[in-house]
């Protein structure tokens, strides 16, 4: 995967933080806390502290997603994590695709807490999906590969849909292309559907949010969020 580091607040990180920085990582849209297993792995032997969180309906987080009403309720693990964090200790926040608007909401509420957000290939808007350019920047388009999703119907088929996740033939093609064949065959077997409720993410400006340093990675082959995209984000 192609990356290129476009903020050089990275390099401030090892003068402001502790000797052992504490990660937060926190996944995209049908992921888990267990995506970051390599990066959590080479973190950990570096002496880092790494927190890697199931959203809500995500991972093995038990919620069924079709039932998660509202980006808030989908973030409320990530909310909880901060929150219980001692007053003093500061966190890198790291989140990767649909994980940046997570990353986002957090900035708003606790910037106190959060040394540096880090997005990879992650949907970098100021406040969410607020109007049709946040939607262009930040949205996923698959239309290239006809119907993506398969879609859930948590509130009946006369509702609109409640989850969605990629179709598994299209899973290898769109999210794992530059991965071994074992890696995506395990990944399919975790995917789980997500809540449609996040593509209505908003989130409220906070005091001091500011102040947080942020550090985009770009993912130059992503298909998902598509370099085109996390440029324009990056100019905003």
């Amino acid at each position: 995967m192609g990356e290129e580091v476009l903020d050089n607040n990275m390099s401030k990180l090892s003068s402001s933080s502790s000797l052992s920085p504490h990660f937060i990582l926190v996944h995209g849209v049908s992921h888990g806390a267990w995506c970051w297993y390599k990066v959590r792995a080479l973190l950990e032997t570096s002496g880092c502290s790494v927190t890697c969180i199931d959203l809500k309906g995500s991972g093995i987080e038990p919620s069924d997603p079709n039932f998660v009403v509202s980006f808030h309720d989908y973030n409320h693990p990530l909310v909880d994590l901060l929150t219980s964090l001692p007053n003093q200790e500061k966190v890198i926040l790291v989140g990767h695709s649909a994980g940046g608007i997570s990353v986002t909401e957090a900035i708003h509420k606790f910037p106190e807490k959060i040394e540096a957000a880090v997005y990879v290939g992650a949907t970098m808007l100021k406040l969410g999906f607020h109007s049709d350019q946040d939607v262009k920047d930040g949205a996923p388009d698959l239309s290239e590969y006809g119907e993506a999703y398969d879609l859930g119907f948590g509130l009946g088929m006369d509702q609109p849909p409640t989850s969605a996740i990629i179709k598994k033939e299209l899973q290898r093609k769109i999210l794992y292309q530059m991965t071994s064949i074992e890696d995506s065959t395990l990944a399919a077997m975790l995917l789980r559907p997500f809540p449609l409720a996040i593509t209505k993410a908003q989130s409220e400006e906070g005091k001091d949010s500011e102040r947080v340093a942020r550090i985009y990675i770009k993912t130059l082959e992503d298909r998902v969020i598509k370099a085109e995209q996390q440029d324009a984000m990056i100019k905003r």
